[in-house]
């Protein structure tokens, strides 16, 4: 039997693995209007035109209301059962602790894991692999759900990046390359003198051709759910044909990009509001997708950093610092919305205009890393912050 197949086969149920999703919001999203503190007086003076109402104003333009302070804002509505049945789980004034405005260097430290050090080589989700070393690994242990790797899975455990399910092979760069990708590019792997070479370019086409035999059509959403067709919706209806078909996976990546709103956010509609409707679908949809499987997953969002406390003149907002995640997930414990509120009275903003921070984002991920994925030594996946589980905010059983 192949190698590859035969690690395929190693992944039965009785040694099925937990599975981590990460959704990175890319471009800085606005967690002040995606989950909104209504009861916080200062909400309203620094955002006259695009806050959220507060839930007592009642309607579809007011927030959903989750715990008395904070409510979702109303185009995520899909979310607010999964809150209601503890499934999901929010964490305010999270992120970096890193002061940077820069997307790039904001973006880099949260996927390296080592803020304000640019010198870190890997990703912090490619570590956390690393210290769970596997004998004979699936190569879809790590996927990324996009033409390209993320920095979060760069390093030395073996991650993979699938644009579309039906669409993976072996790209070609060229047209010279692209001729022997038709007849020959197998043929060339198998006549190589180096059998380091030849072994593993047959596992790569063995990988490649079992992939291509996990038919989505072989695993279509189940429970009644209904994707967004939308590139996301479509990549974590993708992701639940992997989880689905048992093919090794343990960690995936999601991007969802375009929250950088400097200009016509919005506020009940608008923009952002777009793109919420979006996200939460195809969430929700996920998780009715996977019923019971949801006991073995567990879904993160995050996103570089969060917008200005106070509106532009665009009906916008400009790059911030503290933001919101949400955590979703069977080992979740959901229902509330975890981390110290800091406020927003002038005072107490971060360089007197963005939301503080309160929780690290190394303390959310890092709690679901040990708790849910099994990880020993967190000390090795974010050097300096330390493996101390009194950082951890809560948000994961156990």
């Amino acid at each position: 039997m192949p190698a590859f197949l035969q690690r395929a086969v190693a992944s039965t149920p009785e040694n099925a693995k937990k599975q981590m999703v990460v959704v990175f919001q890319r471009g800085a999203a606005d967690g002040l209007n995606i989950v909104v503190p209504f009861a916080e007086a200062n909400y309203y003076r620094l955002r006259q035109t695009i806050a959220i109402p507060q839930p007592r104003r009642g309607g579809t333009d007011a927030a959903l209301d989750l715990d008395g302070f904070f409510g979702l804002h109303p185009s995520l509505a899909s979310l607010q059962p999964l809150f209601a049945k503890n499934q999901l789980a929010i964490v305010h004034a999270a992120g970096s602790p890193d002061p940077t405005r820069s997307h790039f260097d904001a973006q880099d430290y949260m996927e390296s894991g080592t803020p304000g050090v640019k010198a870190t080589e890997d990703g912090w989700l490619d570590r956390a692999l690393g210290t769970i070393p596997e004998e004979n690994a699936s190569p879809f242990r790590a996927v990324a759900m996009g033409p390209n790797l993320p920095r979060m899975l760069h390093g030395s455990a073996a991650a993979i990046a699938i644009p579309d399910l039906k669409q993976f092979k072996v790209q070609a760069q060229s047209a010279a390359m692209a001729k022997v990708a038709e007849g020959g590019f197998e043929a060339m792997y198998a006549q190589s003198v180096d059998t380091a070479l030849h072994g593993t370019g047959a596992e790569t086409f063995e990988a490649i051709d079992l992939l291509r035999k996990v038919d989505a059509v072989k695993y279509p959403p189940e429970n009644g759910a209904e994707y967004p067709r939308t590139p996301v919706g479509q990549r974590m209806q993708q992701i639940g044909v992997m989880i689905k078909a048992r093919i090794g996976v343990e960690v995936l990546f999601v991007d969802c990009g375009g929250w950088d709103n400097h200009v016509n956010e919005g506020g009940v509609q608008g923009q952002l509001s777009n793109l919420l409707k979006d996200m939460g679908a195809s969430l929700a949809a996920f998780h009715q997708d996977m019923g019971d499987r949801m006991g073995d997953i567990v879904v993160v969002t995050m996103s570089e950093f969060g917008r200005t406390a106070k509106e532009n003149g665009n009906r916008g907002t400009d790059h911030g610092h503290a933001n919101c995640m949400f955590v979703m997930g069977g080992d979740v414990k959901g229902g509330q919305v975890y981390g110290k509120w800091p406020g927003l009275e002038s005072h107490q903003l971060n360089e007197g205009r963005d939301l503080a921070l309160a929780t690290d984002f190394r303390s959310v991920v890092g709690e679901i890393l040990v708790k849910h994925q099994g990880v020993k030594d967190l000390a090795a996946v974010f050097p300096g912050f330390g493996s101390d589980p009194r950082k951890f905010v809560g948000v994961v059983k156990g």
